[in-house]
């Protein structure tokens, strides 16, 4: 069970940095951080509906593994943390154009 319940972790977090491909940059930008290396952003953001989806598929897994082992209440608050961040991830990609054109305004 601990290695599906990390494996949700690095999934959920991975999800997280690839939904932020977009925002990330102009948010740095804001901050006077940037460069070319911000370029590597646009080549993950091809990726981000993939890793979204498996972050999903692994969360999923977690949640019904625990379930059947009978640990769900030992790693619910773990489980809940997985599925929120995941959860953010995909909120941040359906909005991504709102949130870039609420960034671009505070330029």
């Amino acid at each position: 069970m601990q290695k599906y319940l990390s494996l949700s972790y690095i999934g959920s977090l991975s999800a997280l940095g690839v939904a932020t491909c977009c925002i990330l940059p102009m948010t740095m930008m804001l901050m006077g951080v940037g460069g070319s290396w911000m370029a590597i952003f646009g080549q993950i953001a091809a990726a981000s509906l993939y890793v979204l989806a498996i972050s999903a598929a692994l969360v999923m897994v977690s949640w019904l593994m625990s379930y059947q082992r009978g640990s769900l209440p030992k790693l619910k608050w773990w489980l809940l943390g997985t599925t929120a961040m995941t959860g953010l991830a995909w909120v941040v990609v359906f909005y991504e154009a709102r949130i870039n054109d609420f960034l671009i305004m505070q330029m």
